[in-house]
């Protein structure tokens, strides 16, 4: 039977040869090298000022909340439609996430909802572009700059994506990405944190390193207490191989995407992933959700789809839903999505092929 993963990553003999390099020649005076060139070429390709590469995307939130301040007492804005790992930095560093619901159309954070959200206790806004959908910026940095909070960029799905000419995560205080392999480039685990905010790079510069001030000449001396998420030379040496590459890379997930609008055009009451004006998406899952006309099961869905080799996934739980979180109101529109929506394979190398099977196993598996 054919099978068709829901996601793997695209090695070439480029990334063999880097790793290999690294791992040949990586140690010593040079244990650094593909980690200053990773830095350098993934701000230079965001168009930003500094970039911390990092074990996760996960680490990369908890660094960054930790260098806006964030603490006990405090309040950060989070998307309800996203994964835990969105929220968990903030509990990590003892503060509490808002759960605001998201748009219908876009699936991110909605800012008519984001201003009732706020209070003094608000010390940061996290947005997430998920599954490639961009937030809409301009109206959540519009009420952000009106009470003075700095905006948070989840991009970890959303690399290549653009708003109005600016990539994801380059328009906020600070944005972070995931490099896990299923993500649009791979270190295998690992991500990134960026900014273009000079005081938040020297704060995060310290964290990044066990609180040791570089321009302290002390060897082994600690300022305070910081943190250990930088990725590893060989991590780096393979993200530097796929930087190379990236633009493809986001380029063949838009042409999967599109083969899967094409292919699947017989079937109706489906939302898609949506790409507004003066957006680009990088599509970094084609997702659909099931329109009301659909009576069958979402689970059932994928369950089929998996029967006959296809991977497919389901899209996030709100995070207002697990057992862990003390929830202030409802978000209607995450619950709805996270009951309804189904995230299809996508990976580069996936043909044409490929992406019509997904479609027909897509069309019969809603049938009935």
């Amino acid at each position: 039977m054919k099978r068709i993963p829901y996601a793997q990553p695209s090695i070439t003999q480029l990334e063999i040869e880097y790793v290999g390099d690294a791992i040949k020649n990586g140690w010593g005076e040079h244990c650094y090298d593909y980690l200053i060139r990773l830095r350098r070429e993934f701000a230079e390709y965001l168009g930003v000022e500094y970039a911390f590469p990092t074990s996760s995307c996960t680490g990369a939130l908890h660094i960054g909340l930790a260098a806006l301040g964030v603490g006990p007492g405090d309040e950060v804005i989070v998307p309800d439609a996203t994964w835990i790992a969105t929220a968990a930095p903030v509990n990590y560093l003892s503060a509490t996430p808002v759960f605001v619901d998201v748009r219908p159309d876009t699936w991110c954070l909605n800012p008519e909802l984001l201003e009732a959200a706020i209070s003094p206790k608000t010390r940061a806004i996290v947005v997430v572009h998920l599954y490639g959908n961009m937030t809409d910026m301009r109206a959540v940095t519009a009420i952000a700059q009106r009470h003075g909070i700095p905006v948070v960029e989840d991009a970890a799905e959303a690399l290549g994506s653009e708003d109005h000419g600016k990539k994801a995560g380059s328009i906020g205080d600070f944005a972070t990405f995931s490099f896990h392999g299923t993500k649009t480039m791979t270190t295998g685990e690992g991500g990134m944190l960026v900014t273009n905010r000079a005081d938040l790079a020297e704060a995060i510069t310290v964290l990044d390193n066990h609180g040791r001030d570089p321009r302290v000449p002390k060897m082994f001396w600690c300022e305070k207490v910081g943190f250990k998420y930088r990725m590893s030379n060989l991590q780096a040496a393979l993200g530097c191989a796929q930087v190379e590459r990236l633009d493809a890379l986001v380029e063949k997930r838009r042409q999967i995407y599109a083969w899967y609008r094409e292919s699947a055009a017989n079937l109706s009451d489906l939302a898609w992933n949506p790409e507004p004006d003066g957006t680009k998406n990088s599509y970094w899952m084609p997702t659909l959700i099931l329109g009301d006309s659909y009576s069958i099961d979402r689970d059932e869905v994928i369950a089929r789809l998996e029967a006959v080799g296809v991977g497919a996934r389901p899209f996030f739980y709100p995070l207002s839903s697990f057992p862990m979180f003390d929830v202030r109101g409802e978000n209607p529109v995450s619950q709805r999505l996270g009951a309804r929506g189904i995230n299809l394979p996508c990976y580069f190398d996936m043909t044409r092929e490929d992406a019509e099977y997904v479609a027909r196993a897509l069309e019969v598996a809603c049938s009935g």
